[in-house]
């Protein structure tokens, strides 16, 4: 045989493994084919792919490992358990930015399941390849660096603390100052991640001094990185009130109210957000909002959407309202009780509902005056139908009518009580569970005083009443 056919025999041979990865690479990216793949045992085929001495077939490699990796658990657990973290990390540090961000596609899909498995990327040391990654000129390389970090985090906050740990939040940081939109939302997103789980997390991000380059990217055209920001300050603010003034601090007043008319429905979902999680502190912080104009952009907000990007702003009125009997009354004379009506009425979702009720019953719960501005929105006969409702879940029934003396008050005045004790329910029903549930919120004499047999009753005693002469 000549050197010639040696060399061809050569070439064949990587013309072969090349159009394999391609191949599984392609197939992968379709469902129907995953379950074929996985039992033909293409991960045991792929792993020596990952040390091909051509870069091209190693890359394909480790990409069509990510996409596998990325379609169900346990094809996840297949790359921990074939013990191929390892050599993606090694070669993670070693290789060029297209293995690099295939390498940290993996790593993101693998970490993206479970706690377990983002663990087992930890326990393989690779937060501080990623990291090192993190520097890296092209900025795809960042991009996927951040990706699978956020991935990590995201669980719990030990795996967040690990990530915090190994360096990153600085990088992070300067990740979002990029010129690149796609790496900006990324490296957001990650901050917002590692901030959700505890004050001290969230601490770090602060101390890296990301509130004031997160607050200037609302002003950003980009909705998907303005959703991420969004998200970012919300997870600081929620968690003290130190957090919340350092947010506010930030001067993301008015502007971030712009977003609450944004075309993205997640854009308004995550503005409505960031101000409850700043409103619920404290009487000074939801000053400072109605002040801005917060509250009555907030109920314009509600109106224009539906469903759960509804909610957190129904849940602000509520907190607004419970700090004190004026910011009770602003919320009032902003129209928010006719709003809220309306989403206890249309909204078909019980926890949206019980959210609507909550905040009517923050609003009403302090004088008189703000309980009959409830009652005059006729929302009790509506709150009433849904406590009565067999399918209505027990969140919305508790709270329809909190243990509140004043709004058991209001329940009475308004004709509620005597209501329920004109609908005639079976004995052993739960519609008659539910009357006596709310009976027995009430004294037995004016529960009997409500009852439609009373006036008889009291009729018939006069009737057979003996007078002492």
């Amino acid at each position: 045989m000549s050197q010639r056919q040696v060399l061809q025999v050569f070439e064949q041979y990587q013309r072969a493994r090349t159009q394999f990865v391609q191949a599984v690479a392609e197939l992968a990216t379709r469902p129907q084919n995953i379950e074929t793949l996985q039992n033909a045992g293409v991960m045991a085929l792929l792993r020596p792919l990952l040390l091909d001495v051509v870069p091209n077939i190693q890359q394909t490699a480790a990409m069509a490992l990510g996409r596998l990796a990325n379609y169900n658990n346990d094809l996840a657990e297949a790359v921990v358990k074939g013990d191929i973290l390892p050599q993606l990390v090694y070669s993670l540090a070693e290789q060029n930015r297209f293995y690099k961000k295939a390498a940290a596609f993996v790593l993101r899909a693998v970490a993206k399941h479970s706690p377990q498995l983002a663990q087992a990327i930890v326990n393989c040391g690779a937060l501080d390849t990623l990291v090192i990654c993190l520097e890296d000129f092209d900025p795809g390389v960042k991009e996927a660096a951040s990706w699978a970090l956020g991935y990590i985090a995201r669980h719990n906050a030990e795996l967040s603390q690990a990530v915090v740990d190994a360096g990153a939040i600085p990088f992070l940081v300067l990740c979002i100052q990029e010129p690149e939109t796609a790496l900006r939302r990324i490296a957001a997103s990650a901050l917002s991640d590692v901030s959700k789980h505890s004050p001290e997390l969230a601490q770090t991000v602060v101390d890296a001094g990301a509130i004031a380059h997160l607050a200037q990217m609302i002003f950003n055209p980009d909705a998907k990185l303005k959703r991420q920001v969004l998200s970012a300050l919300s997870q600081i603010a929620k968690h003290s009130v130190d957090l919340a003034e350092m947010v506010v601090e930030a001067e993301i007043f008015p502007v971030v109210l712009t977003c609450l008319k944004d075309s993205d429905e997640y854009v308004k979902k995550n503005a409505a957000t960031l101000i409850r999680e700043i409103a619920k502190h404290t009487p000074e912080l939801s000053q400072l909002i109605v002040n801005a104009g917060g509250v009555a952009a907030v109920i314009d907000c509600i109106g224009c959407c539906k469903g759960n990007v509804r909610l957190p702003g129904i849940m602000m009125l509520g907190y607004v309202a419970a700090h004190s009997e004026n910011l009770a009354m602003a919320v009032i004379l902003s129209k928010a009780i006719p709003q809220l009506a309306v989403c206890l009425s249309e909204e078909p979702e019980d926890h949206i509902k019980a959210a609507a009720a909550w905040s009517l019953g923050q609003i009403g719960r302090h004088t008189p005056e703000h309980a009959r501005a409830v009652a005059v929105a006729n929302v009790l006969p509506v709150l009433l139908s849904f406590y009565m409702a067999s399918e209505s879940a027990e969140d919305l029934q508790v709270k329809v009518l909190p243990h509140d003396p004043k709004a058991r008050r209001l329940f009475v005045t308004s004709g509620g009580l005597k209501k329920v004790q004109e609908i005639k329910a079976e004995a052993g029903s739960l519609l008659q569970e539910y009357i006596n549930t709310i009976n027995n919120c009430y004294p037995e004499e004016i529960v009997r005083y409500y009852s439609p047999e009373y006036s008889e009753a009291l009729l018939e005693r006069v009737e057979n009443y003996q007078p002492v002469l």
